[in-house]
């Protein structure tokens, strides 16, 4: 049996800490990342019509956003809300708060599925699908959004089990889905013969064996927090502040559904098929950066929620250190590889010569500031840890919808190739957005600590010679 250890978020070392809690949380964000992008390596091998498909499911990635998005505003809001109220020992808010957040994951996925299976042709074509490519992705979307459901739950819900310090069984909950996935996508692909279509139904069994695994853990007896029926009733008082938090990180998914759909539309405008071809292979690379990030960023973030519930300022500021130095030295290793090795990344999703080759020249253009993106995302989740949900909102739409949009509609007019110039505006975009966040950051971070009010409570209401217990967690 797996040795437990006691008092880790409130005592133990914070190198310690972070690693345990965000080995795990990479591991599955990487598993994730195979998950999310795994249909779309072998649609894009499919033989005769791989190119065609590839951009087909591909005009589709903004709905899948939207659908993540909402999942996030809920599970990244409700969880570190119910960590704050951890650190403070009210643990029976904790799990009230649990009790809204899946109630709205319930109605959210009811509205989801039956929108998207209503409006789904004319949003596609919106989104850069041609007369050629709508076949496949309405035939993916179609099947992919009867999932919705799963996806909340297996989404939604798993912070809640990241908070309580069960790394492993919140790893447990994408790697479970992303193995069958794997596994299963080659089975309906290929040997089925169901091409796109097979590629949508091995995710939505994948993501129901998920959804499973979570509620089967939030029921058990092995939870601090558990879902109870007396809490299964949205209460204002409770689900409005999940909200405001979660919107910050809601609009950072939902924008870049947005970002894709302007992206796509203006490449299929300037540059047709091969352009919207090379922008989804773009979307999976971004992935492969930011699906790690968010790993470290949702290890750190159990740390940083419970030690300011607690009034631990200086366990704060330490885990944030470790924190953006991890994130930034990612990003700088991640930025080297695409610079020098752009064939052999776009060539797990394609075999076709002519695409490879655009998106080989495309990619060092579109990530050619990526390596400023780990301090600009390690700060940004930080006021998410400590529950800052106005700056982390304007931060959130700043670098998409304040600068990145708009340069896509801009720079065409003003450079002579106008499809170099809409890959352009995503480095500008990164550049602007990372100093200003780090900037903002600096100057709040030290008089929002200075502030903390919890260091009062805990001062008046705990002896100096104790401090608050942290959570028992896996190791």
């Amino acid at each position: 049996m797996a040795k437990r250890i006691t008092n880790d978020l409130g005592r133990d070392s914070i190198g310690k800490l972070l690693f345990r809690l965000a080995v795990p949380s990479i591991t599955a964000q990487v598993v994730n990342m195979l998950y999310n992008i795994v249909d779309r390596i072998y649609i894009g091998h499919i033989p005769d019509i791989g190119a065609t498909a590839l951009t087909g499911v591909g005009v589709t990635f903004p709905i899948i956003m939207i659908i993540a998005a909402f999942s996030s505003l809920i599970g990244m809001g409700g969880g570190p809300r119910a960590s704050i109220c951890m650190g403070q020992g009210k643990y029976d808010e904790a799990e009230r708060i649990l009790g809204n957040c899946f109630i709205a994951l319930l109605g959210i996925s009811v509205v989801l599925t039956a929108f998207f299976l209503l409006a789904g042709e004319p949003l596609l074509l919106l989104f850069g699908a041609s007369e050629d490519t709508l076949p496949y992705g309405l035939s993916y979307m179609n099947i992919y959004v009867s999932g919705t459901i799963f996806v909340q739950m297996a989404l939604g819900l798993n912070s809640f089990i990241t908070i309580q310090g069960k790394a492993k069984t919140s790893m447990f909950t994408v790697v479970i889905g992303a193995v069958a996935n794997i596994a299963l996508d080659p089975l309906f692909i290929f040997v089925f013969d169901m091409g796109v279509q097979g590629a949508a139904i091995a995710t939505v069994i994948s993501q129901a064996l998920s959804s499973v695994w979570v509620l089967w853990f939030l029921l058990g007896k092995r939870t601090k927090l558990k879902i109870k029926r007396k809490y299964l009733q949205i209460k204002w008082a409770v689900i409005g502040p999940v909200l405001a938090l979660g919107v910050s990180p809601f609009v950072m998914q939902s924008t870049e559904s947005l970002v894709n759909i302007v992206l796509n539309s203006s490449l299929q405008w300037y540059g047709g098929d091969i352009a919207v071809g090379a922008m989804t292979i773009l979307s999976s690379l971004m992935q492969v950066f930011t699906l790690p990030l968010t790993g470290l960023t949702q290890g750190a973030q159990p740390i940083i929620s419970f030690n300011y519930g607690a009034g631990n300022n200086d366990r704060v500021k330490k885990a944030f250190q470790l924190l953006i130095a991890y994130g930034f030295g990612f990003a700088c290793l991640f930025w080297l590889t695409v610079l020098c090795f752009p064939q052999v990344l776009i060539s797990f999703f394609t075999s076709d010569p002519e695409l490879v080759g655009f998106a080989s020249w495309a990619v060092r253009i579109y990530l050619a500031a990526i390596f400023m993106m780990g301090a600009q995302i390690s700060c940004q989740q930080t006021f998410i840890a400590v529950g800052q949900a106005k700056i982390s909102l304007f931060l959130a739409t700043l670098r998409k919808v304040i600068i990145l949009i708009p340069l896509v509609y801009i720079l065409p007019n003003f450079l002579s190739d106008q499809v170099f110039a809409i890959f352009l505006a995503e480095p500008i975009a990164d550049a602007v957005a990372s100093i200003t966040t780090v900037a903002i950051f600096f100057l709040r971070f030290r008089k929002l600590l200075r502030n903390n009010p919890n260091v009062w409570e805990q001062t008046a209401s705990v002896p100096s010679a104790q401090q608050p217990d942290g959570l028992p967690m896996e190791k």
